[in-house]
């Protein structure tokens, strides 16, 4: 099994952002603010790059629209106009270098066609360059529970297992069909799964009767976290589903091929030990809003 280090990350940022209309009419929610714990007003995207960094990532791949490429590189690459520039406090002076620093970790991609987020994942394949690489949704924040960062404990679950890592979490019943669900054993290590099945939004009646985890309340079942360390070989089963027109819903999905991953390959599951908080909806965004930041303040921003 490959133990290489885990140095490249992938966000996905190139969907229409439907849910979030219409003010994706204007702006893309990954570049909608979320407060951190100092007060300040920073753009999701920019609180997914920084989970990465957490990691000890060193090369961030974002996936975008061809007519966004410009908003994301003003973000990261771009001083401000002098006129902005001249009305900054001190303290945001400092930070526009801060930005300028992450801004050098990061290559912005394009996905020609929004087809789907195994698509956007495809389109990284020569940048990924046959490594291992964390992937993060571009709508999801997260909090850990621990000291070490959510992104941070995928990595080191890595280097333990050096195979493909789903990160999952515990998920009630009445949403388990919203979303991928994952079916198998637990192991001798804490919080690690054998996974037997990965299923995307299962029905309740097919979660009761395969996807049930032996030991969990009845009403329990184990979702996709939203994290994920992959190792190249997904590229080759997302090509194939590619050739052969594989659409799920319209789109080419990652879910179907992660279960492809696994009985081909092999991977396992973490328990992660934090939360994701979906920022894609409008309540769900607003939720977010208050629990990010009275977590990022209780931390005082570490």
């Amino acid at each position: 099994m490959s133990h290489q280090a885990v140095r490249k990350a992938v966000i996905p940022a190139a969907g229409f952002g439907t849910r979030m209309y219409p003010a994706t009419k204007v702006l893309k929610k990954e570049l909608m603010p979320i407060i951190d714990g100092d007060g300040r007003a920073k753009p999701i995207i920019l609180a997914i790059v920084e989970e990465a960094i957490s990691a000890g990532i060193e090369e961030i791949a974002i996936v975008v629209q061809q007519s966004d490429r410009d908003l994301f590189n003003d973000l990261f690459k771009s001083p401000p106009s002098p006129e902005l520039a001249a009305k900054l406090s001190p303290d945001n002076q400092a930070y526009t270098k801060y930005l300028q620093s992450i801004g050098d970790r990061i290559t912005i991609l394009t996905q020609p066609e929004q087809m789907g987020f195994g698509h956007a994942v495809f389109c990284t394949q020569e940048w990924v360059n046959n490594q291992p690489f964390l992937l993060l949704l571009g709508d999801h924040v997260y909090t850990s529970n621990i000291a070490v960062s959510c992104a941070k404990q995928m990595v080191d679950i890595y280097q333990q297992f050096g195979t493909s890592i789903i990160g999952i979490t515990v998920m009630n019943e009445d949403i388990i069909h919203k979303a991928g669900c994952i079916f198998g054993d637990w192991t001798k290590d804490e919080f690690v799964l054998e996974i037997k099945e990965i299923y995307e939004k299962p029905t309740l009646e097919y979660a009761r009767q395969h996807l049930h985890v032996t030991g969990m309340p009845d009403e329990q079942y184990l979702g996709i976290f939203g994290m994920y360390i992959l190792e190249s070989d997904i590229f080759d089963l997302l090509a194939n589903a590619i050739e052969n027109q594989q659409l799920e819903a319209g789109e080419f999905q990652l879910t179907s091929c992660l279960d492809k991953l696994n009985k081909k390959y092999g991977a396992v599951a973490y328990q992660v030990q934090g939360q994701y908080y979906d920022t894609g909806m409008p309540l769900f965004y607003r939720q977010t809003m208050i629990d990010y930041y009275n977590y990022m303040k209780s931390i005082g921003n570490r």
